[in-house]
């Protein structure tokens, strides 16, 4: 993959137009990288240097041009949040980078949001957890729990013609052979999705099944005894950091500032009528210098 300079220069060498703001965006990640590199250097894991760090930027907004409108500030937080995390963005579902509007700053940002399979991934480094994992209840299964005194949980899938999901459980293993389970029905799952900040977009569109299965294990989480570490990350879950740390999920306080899902959807509206109508404004060469980076940098 090219680096910023060879993107400079072959645009340089290529073309005399303006350069646009999506290319800025991607120029200027490494310019931000080498002003913060001693910082990042200490606050970053030993078998990672600012140099993947930039390139794991360059991958991530590749993956999601949304990311182009953020900040610099809180796409590097979130990738130096999942960099801590030992979670690789957008791979396999262990961390989701979600661009949003913050009426705050009157800018995009960034939040850095724990996927299931990343979830799974830190629960199990906590040493006390032997096993932890979920399942989706369809209605045609068999399936029956109870809590109290004795608790016991039975479910036996059925091997075809299962019917649509209507619950979710989560179930740990100790060492000591002891374990732990929960059940949310997916009227509960709802609740918690509506109350979120991304209700619908994101991984609770493209992965309910996912982001549910990760709802049950977080709830679960608070009667789990997980490490220090693992509570940490947990605690980092669905923020904004936008500044370098050697322990960003406790030192750096989260800026999250959303609007209520009914403005956020107005304001997705709105952005989508902004973005067709300068779509309708550009001219060829914007259109080609566009293309153009874009290849750069998946050469």
């Amino acid at each position: 993959m090219a680096n910023t300079k060879q993107v400079k220069d072959k645009l340089k060498n290529g073309s005399n137009t303006a350069i646009s703001p999506m290319q800025k965006n991607y120029m200027s990640i490494e310019d931000y990288l080498r002003k913060h590199s001693k910082e990042l250097q200490q606050a970053l894991p030993k078998h990672m240097d600012s140099e993947r760090l930039a390139r794991v930027a360059l991958t991530t907004m590749r993956q999601n041009p949304k990311l182009l409108q953020c900040s610099l500030p809180s796409l590097v937080g979130a990738i130096l949040q999942a960099a801590q995390l030992g979670l690789e963005p957008n791979v396999l579902g262990h961390a989701y980078f979600i661009p949003y509007y913050s009426s705050k700053t009157k800018s995009y940002e960034v939040q850095f949001q724990i996927g299931y399979k990343g979830l799974l991934e830190l629960v199990r480094r906590s040493g006390e957890i032997e096993t932890i994992d979920a399942h989706e209840v369809y209605e045609n299964d068999e399936f029956e729990y109870e809590y109290g005194l004795d608790p016991k949980l039975r479910h036996k899938p059925a091997l075809k013609n299962r019917g649509e999901v209507y619950a979710y459980y989560a179930v740990a293993k100790f060492k000591d052979g002891g374990y732990s389970f929960l059940v949310m029905g997916k009227e509960d799952i709802e609740k918690i999705r509506k109350r979120s900040k991304s209700p619908n977009n994101g991984p609770w569109v493209t992965d309910y099944d996912a982001m549910a299965k990760k709802t049950v294990i977080k709830q679960l989480c608070k009667y789990l005894p997980l490490s220090i570490e693992v509570q940490k990350a947990v605690a980092a879950d669905e923020t904004t950091k936008k500044e370098i740390s050697e322990d960003i999920a406790l030192e750096v306080p989260d800026e999250t500032d959303w609007e209520t899902p009914a403005v956020v959807e107005d304001a997705v509206e709105v952005q989508e009528e902004i973005v067709e109508e300068t779509k309708e404004e550009e001219n060829v060469e914007d259109i080609e210098n566009r293309n153009k980076i874009l290849k750069v940098f998946k050469e």
